[in-house]
């Protein structure tokens, strides 16, 4: 992958050249420019063989470039945009080819009281730091080690609620706090490089489903910075990024890439533009794949604690509770199973006991109709509820035995109901050697390949766009998957119990109706109790997920996430040895 990538680079190396830009191409063409040059650098230093060809070929473009006066003496008319010229001189440096006078003026602009003064957030300031120590310049502006603290990679972030340009600043943090896998830093205290091992592993999995190339390769590479060489979810990105590639070594890059006056450049401008950091990021991903480690991978972290439930849901049952008697019966029942469901994970069964026993009551006589439309898994775990709260319904009872009778008549059993089916049997209304004499329809799901990929990205969705319910059902497909205890899966966790009022209700409804606010606090508050439920009863047995577990298909990606009777409508009622690459 590393040569077809360079090869393809330095085949089409005069684009790099800024002299020859058109004026509102010239900054783009200036920023590919550095890149570039930084890649040739990072070969210099990490790999001692003399350059390959096309390794030399795009270094003697950066030279040519970046020896005129005009170029180089941009930082002293601009000292704002000292990253985007130091980082040339600091590349040329590395390989052999110092120019005093670039260093001099980038000396110069240093010590002018702005260039390296003006504010700028963590990563940035890491990303100054470390072009300083590269052009051996010196100064005395805080060490990387000071900075570090403060960066987003550093402040444990919910990663549903990172946009890619948040990404990109944890990649960037990685690169320039190791040195390129270089250096240890000195991490925060309380933190442990494991976290952020286990925090890229889980954007990776976001990066492959979106299909961004761009962020697969970046994230990959800053597994190798942390010394993480083989694992699961390093093979997974390398069969993506190597899926992706043509077969002339570009690798395209995400949408987005071109500023929109670019729209009107020739086609061939176009292709490289879009694709050449994505093909650099790869050959990098290379490179560090094939050079000798200097650092070994960190420890694992100590488990994960899991996010308390049990204060959580136990509020929310009692206002699903206090709550139900106003609901119509067809939207109630949900609520009063799904507070039954959370009393139960808490183990404090009798909190959901008299709801449980007045809808017994009031629903005795309810039509078949009505248990039908509840559909089998909410009729199924409300008539087990009731039998752990030691009462029955009539009418519920009566549709129960109703269904087993039709399903003992079918000749197979089609896979959509194969859940309901094996209900009836836990219920022991429906034998179970009756049950396994019926053949049954199968479907060709696969564990931990589609349906979790995309309840990972469902959340992602869903969090943007406050889509609880939704997020309720993606949450859950991940639990019945086995993802429990996943970075993702605890995030999501944590960011539903954040979304708790004072009362118990989850949600915050944007808009003032109080019937229409009280509807939708229903409605979300039903589905995450069922979430958080199964969260803490398949917690009390996972095992921490293995390394790289969460595998997917890209291609998968543009899949909804499966749906649940107990959620919200998805619109939500308020909106070994490897060889080198």
């Amino acid at each position: 992958m590393e040569d077809r990538a360079v090869a393809w680079i330095a085949a089409r190396r005069a684009l790099l050249d800024p002299r020859g830009a058109r004026p509102d191409t010239v900054l783009f063409t200036r920023k590919a420019l550095i890149e570039t040059a930084f890649l040739a650098g990072l070969r210099a230093r990490l790999d001692d063989a003399p350059l390959t060809n096309d390794y030399a070929a795009i270094l003697e473009q950066v030279e040519e470039a970046a020896r005129e006066p005009s170029y180089q003496e941009m930082i002293a008319r601009d000292e704002s945009a000292l990253l985007l010229y130091a980082g040339t001189y600091a590349a040329l440096r590395l390989c052999g080819r110092d120019a005093p006078e670039f260093r001099r003026i980038i000396r110069q602009a240093v010590e002018g009281g702005y260039a390296a003064t003006f504010e700028r957030v963590p990563y940035r300031q890491l990303d100054l730091l470390h072009t300083l120590y590269l052009c051996e310049i010196e100064h005395d502006l805080p060490s990387m080690d000071d900075v570090l603290p403060f960066s987003l990679l550093c402040r444990r972030p919910n990663v549903l609620k990172l946009a890619d340009r948040d990404v990109y600043a944890i990649t960037h943090t990685i690169f320039y706090a190791t040195d390129f896998g270089l250096r240890d830093p000195a991490w925060p205290r309380g933190f442990h490089p494991g976290e952020a091992v286990e925090l890229l592993e889980a954007l990776l999995v976001l990066a492959e489903a979106r299909t961004n190339a761009d962020l697969v390769g970046e994230l990959l590479c800053c597994l190798y910075c942390l010394g993480v060489t083989h694992s699961q979810a390093v093979d997974r990105a390398w069969e993506f990024l190597e899926s992706v590639q043509d077969d002339n070594g570009r690798v395209n890059g995400p949408e987005g890439v071109l500023h929109p006056g670019t729209d009107d450049e020739d086609s061939d401008f176009r292709h490289w533009a879009e694709g050449y950091h994505t093909t650099i990021v790869a050959a990098l991903a290379g490179l560090l794949e094939r050079t000798p480690r200097r650092r070994t991978q960190p420890p694992a972290s100590p488990p994960a604690e899991d996010v308390p439930l049990r204060t959580p849901l136990r509020r929310a049952v009692m206002w699903l509770c206090d709550a139900s008697p106003e609901q119509d019966h067809h939207f109630g029942l949900a609520g009063v199973t799904a507070a039954a469901l959370g009393a139960a994970a808490i183990q404090e069964h009798g909190l959901a006991r008299p709801a449980l026993e007045r809808y017994a009551a009031e629903l005795a006589d309810a039509a078949p109709a009505f248990w039908q439309k509840q559909g089998m898994e909410i009729a199924g775990e409300f008539a087990l509820a009731l039998r752990q709260a030691g009462t029955h319904c009539p009418s519920l009872d009566e549709h129960l035995k109703g269904t087993a009778d039709a399903v003992a008549s079918l000749e197979s059993i089609p896979a959509d109901i194969t859940d309901g089916v094996d209900r009836l049997v836990s219920l022991g209304v429906l034998e179970q050697s009756a049950a396994s004499a019926i053949p049954r329809q199968t479907t060709h799901h696969q564990k931990n390949h589609q349906g979790p990929l995309h309840a990972a990205i469902s959340l992602c969705e869903a969090q943007e766009n406050y889509h609880l319910g939704q997020m309720a059902a993606g949450l859950r497909t991940l639990v019945q998957e086995g993802w429990t205890r996943h970075r993702i899966t605890r995030d999501a966790v944590s960011f539903l119990i954040a979304q708790q009022n004072t009362h118990g209700a989850f949600g915050y409804p944007a808009f003032d109706d109080p019937m229409a606010r009280r509807q939708a606090q229903y409605s979300w508050t039903r589905s995450i109790t069922i979430a958080l439920a199964a969260v803490a009863t398949t917690g009390r047995q996972a095992l921490t997920v293995p390394d790289g577990e969460l595998a997917g298909s890209a291609s998968d990606a543009g899949a909804p996430c499966r749906n649940h009777p107990f959620d919200a409508d998805s619109t939500d009622p308020a909106g070994g040895d490897k060889p080198h690459r």
